[in-house]
């Protein structure tokens, strides 16, 4: 049972204050989430021209938005069963929350400057694994519990997993479609299955928002039960899923296009049929877990579709290299963000109350401007995002300015 004893030396006030900043930070992730993580739905159709960048991000964003009042299994996972947070202080728990936060918050900066799809889920979960380390001891973390409990269970195996299972399932499904459309035309086979990734794109987008905007539903609803305004056993409050719902759909909308490109054009180079197949895949693998309660990195899921796409199409290639770049990043996400929220939970305690707050605020607002300032130096939007692949990364030439903004 997830409870916190009354801290009588922390004015009321003063918890309240960290709360409601805990709260903003909460949902400042949700969005890096939304915009980081629209590729997963979006990439695929966006490079095969099945749909235009900006109508795909406004559809995604729609989508997300239903979905993240689909279901709160996810939710329940990530305010219950991963931490023993049952001993300490209102204001400690508030801090190690705020902190985690922000180290899954700078991670998805860091991944989106350099256009890798890593998982938001991980960095979430490794910051907060990170702090509560850093604050409780490795104690602290339920590393290997139950069938519903465990960082194990919970996060590690399917992190393992999923990406296999979903690459398995992929390259199956497209040897497949090639095969039963090798005697058709295939112009109209690209043109039909255009028209079917409007919708098995529109899946996933309504399976991410069932996932990834729980997740965030799930840390605030911690922080409230750790400042006493609801109860464990509570239902998650209603305006609690709408502005997790707004916040994840806000960020979709605004398009991640450094990631989009990356996914669209560096892994494989998509045709409709491939795209058709990553998206029905990952999309049932998304919403099968939610169900479950297994919180997946739904960026796995998809590069793994993508990935068995580009193995199940005859003459295929995968850019073998831009894969080792992206494992590497999923190898380092929790042990960074991780090391983040440790340092960040240590400068909160260091100081104390909401003037520790306020300073890791201060980190966090510094290091995400200057993320967005060195993005600007290369910028990626709907106008470029299609552009030829370059092998060693490189970001794509532009023929205009970019209008501000358009980088994100």
């Amino acid at each position: 049972m997830l409870t916190c004893p009354i801290d009588e030396t922390v004015p009321v006030n003063s918890e309240l204050v960290v709360l409601l900043i805990v709260i903003v930070t909460a949902l400042a992730f949700d969005f890096t989430n939304g915009f980081h993580d629209t590729a997963n739905a979006m990439a695929t159709s966006i490079a095969t021209g099945a749909l235009k960048p900006k109508a795909a991000v406004a559809l995604s964003a729609v989508l997300n938005l239903v979905g993240a009042f689909l279901s709160v299994e996810v939710a329940k996972t990530v305010s219950g069963g991963l931490f023993k947070i049952d001993s300490i202080t209102h204001m400690a728990l508030l801090h190690i929350v705020f902190a985690g936060l922000i180290g899954g918050i700078l991670w998805n900066l860091l991944t989106w400057l350099f256009g890798i799809p890593s998982s938001s889920t991980h960095a979430l979960f490794g910051g907060l694994i990170g702090s509560t380390i850093a604050s409780l001891g490795w104690s602290g973390v339920i590393w290997n519990g139950d069938a519903t409990h465990g960082v194990l269970n919970k996060v590690i195996v399917p992190a393992l997993l999923s990406p296999v299972v979903a690459g398995v399932v992929a390259a199956i499904g497209t040897y497949g479609v090639y095969k039963l459309t090798s005697r058709v035309n295939q112009t109209k086979v690209s043109t039909g299955f255009r028209i079917g990734q409007i919708g098995s794109a529109s899946l996933v987008s309504l399976a991410h928002g069932t996932n990834d905007a729980q997740k965030t539903m799930g840390v605030i609803f911690m922080a409230l039960v750790a400042h006493g305004t609801v109860h464990s056993s509570d239902s998650i409050p209603v305006w609690v899923k709408v502005c997790c719902a707004l916040a994840i759909a806000s960020g979709t909308y605004l398009g991640g296009w450094r990631i989009i490109r990356t996914l669209g054009k560096g892994l494989v180079e998509v045709d409709s049929p491939q795209g058709f197949s990553a998206e029905s895949s990952s999309a049932a693998i998304i919403l099968t877990s939610a169900q479950f309660g297994l919180p997946l990195s739904t960026t796995q899921v998809v590069t793994g579709s993508i990935m068995g796409t580009g193995i199940g199409k005859p003459g295929g290639e995968v850019r073998w290299g831009v894969l080792g770049r992206m494992a590497l990043a999923w190898l380092l996400t929790l042990p960074l963000a991780g090391l983040v929220g440790a340092i960040c939970w240590w400068i909160a305690h260091s100081i104390g109350g909401i003037g520790g707050a306020l300073v890791d605020v201060l980190i966090l607002v510094a290091l995400s401007g200057y993320m967005y300032l060195r993005s600007r130096k290369d910028p990626v939007d709907k106008d470029n995002v299609n552009d030829d692949w370059h092998d060693d990364g490189s970001p794509p030439s532009r023929q205009a300015t970019p209008t501000a903004g358009a980088a994100a």
